[in-house]
């Protein structure tokens, strides 16, 4: 018998195949098994990105000595997967994303490949799917709109040829008989070309699970390409492989209404209406609490890491008086921090109540008090305690996710980065009216977004961190690190919260401050910010936003030139005690 094809672990791949596993233990060796088939003609290389609780998958991959088994280092989620499989791609002319329950038919990948040689215009080739029975299921989808979701509320699978403004899914079996472009398709299969990949960039890690298909292939279509349907090219794939629960149900449907407010922001609350209605009339309660209670979403499944080993980051938290949050802080950072995956040190600096104590009944945090209450000076005690780099300077009141340190980590390892942060977004429960229609107008400004500061944390690499410490004594540090680092990555990952004020008075004590540090710095973060505002003005109550906005703007500016230079304005409605 002839020696079965081996994959190509390095040098130059056709295809390099990620495929992103979760328990997939018994699932694994058949697709690989369909693989080697495909490599006995196309030079592939097979990446596993495993997210798995345990080892059992990647014992699996491992027995094969020419696939690339990496460990997530935890549930990143399928969008997390992928970038953490895209990293061990190499050079490749092609990346396929496959889903580890796939068959796949004799040619499949050849056939996808050649779809995507024939026309340089296409990013993305997406095959036929067929179910045990040989079937062909519903794998084409148009774009979101709210029209087709009131459709498919009211008419679901029913009227399968009804015109396409009337559903997403592409229903009609003539459809599936011929090559043709489509809008997106479900992602259990898909191939890249490498124009297409570099245009696009990493998945978009707020998806977690759900969507995030959708999302790059919409991306893909923005940068110019082509997403391709080919009938040549059949997999095998038994549908809902991700299983099936109440929160699952619940988060496929927030998805869209996030996939929504990214893409398509004025149309999200009336397409949350429609997909309310179809929950409704097909009695997924989970679901449709999910959709009408925003508050709930924080409970739905979504990525974690604890990663393994020695630390890939430090954490320096400088903390005053923070016995209210700090323990919340912490601990969205407690497992890694136990598995010695990150260094974590709190600084408390000037403390008077018992931050110390609560800081230290986490495994793996580090604690030094110093006398005097200076922030500076407390991140300089920290960057000076830890070793580990890239660095990652955290307010004491941010719960930082812990899944967003390993996709932050990597974006700073890409070639000139030096600095970068999480997005972030802002809490407004229990808000003020002036307060929410102030931040309602600030998130419109993009200027406004793309700095270091503003989202209360803040990576450095080791080079960056020579331009920026030691700290001086400034009240902002993290202008005075945007100042110096302009190199930034802000990947797409799961926003950190930004607690808003929740007072007029309160908000007028942040602006102050956050305004008197760019100032001693000769810095003024406005620039520009006015006449971005006026932009954003297009209807009443946009307009009415904005001069909110400029009033909090005005008024914060004349008490930096009147208050007494020393004073630091706290906001303390937010330092709501932690459980």
């Amino acid at each position: 018998m002839p020696e079965p094809a081996r994959f190509a672990v390095d040098g130059r791949a056709e295809i390099a195949a990620v495929v992103v596993t979760y328990g997939s233990a018994e699932c694994l060796d058949p697709l690989l098994a369909d693989l080697r088939a495909e490599a006995a003609g196309l030079a592939l290389r097979v990446i596993i990105a495993d997210n798995s609780p345990t080892d059992e998958t990647l014992a699996v991959a491992r027995r094969h000595a020419d696939v690339i088994a990496v460990p997530t280092g935890g549930n990143l989620g399928y969008a997390g997967g992928v970038n953490v499989g895209l990293a061990h791609a190499g050079d490749a002319e092609t990346v396929a994303v496959l889903n580890p329950d796939l068959r796949l038919r004799p040619g499949a990948l050849a056939a996808m490949l050649a779809e995507l040689r024939a026309d340089p215009r296409r990013g993305v080739v997406v095959p036929r799917i067929v179910d045990e029975t040989g079937a062909t299921t519903t794998s084409l989808f148009r774009e979101p709109t709210a029209l087709r979701a009131l459709g498919d509320a009211l008419l679901g699978r029913m009227w399968a040829s009804r015109p396409s403004g009337l559903s997403e899914t592409v229903r009609d079996p003539g459809a599936y008989l011929s090559p043709r472009d489509v809008d997106w398709a479900t992602g259990a299969a898909l191939l890249f070309s490498a124009a297409a990949v570099a245009a696009t960039g990493e998945w978009d890690e707020r998806f977690f699970l759900y969507s995030e298909e959708t999302d790059i292939l919409r991306r893909v279509r923005n940068a110019g390409f082509a997403v391709r349907y080919t009938p040549e090219a059949v997999v095998e794939h038994a549908q809902g492989g991700s299983g099936s629960s109440p929160a699952l149900d619940a988060l496929l449907e927030v998805n869209r209404i996030r996939y929504m407010r990214l893409h398509a922001p004025h149309r999200a609350e009336t397409h949350r209406a429609m997909l309310i209605l179809g929950a409704r009339l097909r009695g997924r309660r989970a679901a449709v609490t999910a959709l009408r209670e925003e508050s709930t979403w924080d409970a739905l499944p979504a990525a974690t890491w604890c990663g393994t080993g020695s630390p890939i980051a430090a954490v320096v938290i400088p903390a005053r008086d923070e016995a209210a949050v700090i323990e919340r802080t912490l601990a969205a950072l407690a497992e890694p921090a136990a598995a010695g995956s990150v260094e974590v040190v709190v600084v408390c600096n000037g403390c008077a109540d018992d931050t110390a104590e609560r800081a230290r009944r986490f495994a793996g945090v580090r604690v030094i008090e110093l006398p005097a209450g200076s922030k500076p000076a407390a991140i300089n005690a920290g960057l000076d305690a830890t070793t580990t780099r890239p660095v990652f300077i955290l307010d004491a009141d941010i719960a930082l996710p812990s899944a967003t340190i390993p996709t932050l980590v990597r974006a700073l390892r890409a070639p000139g980065a030096a600095g970068g942060r999480p997005p972030f977004a802002y809490d407004l429960d229990g808000a003020a009216p002036a307060v929410r229609a102030y931040y309602r107008a600030r998130s419109r400004v993009p200027a406004l977004s793309s700095a270091l500061w503003g989202a209360g944390v803040y990576a450095l690499s080791a080079e960056a961190l020579a331009r920026v410490a030691p700290l001086p004594a400034v009240v902002a540090d993290d202008v005075w690190a945007d100042s110096r680092v302009t190199e930034r990555r802000i990947p797409r990952v799961v926003p950190v919260q930004v607690r808003a004020p929740r007072t007029s008075a309160a908000l007028l004590a942040t602006l102050t401050r956050v305004r008197r540090g760019p100032a001693e710095l000769g810095v003024d973060t406005g620039t520009g910010t006015l006449a971005a505002l006026l932009r954003t003005a297009t209807t009443p109550a946009r307009l009415g936003d904005a001069a909110v906005y400029a009033a909090f703007a005005v008024a914060a500016r004349g008490r930096v030139r009147s208050a007494a230079r020393g004073t630091w304005e706290r906001d303390l409605s937010t330092r709501v005690a932690f459980g």
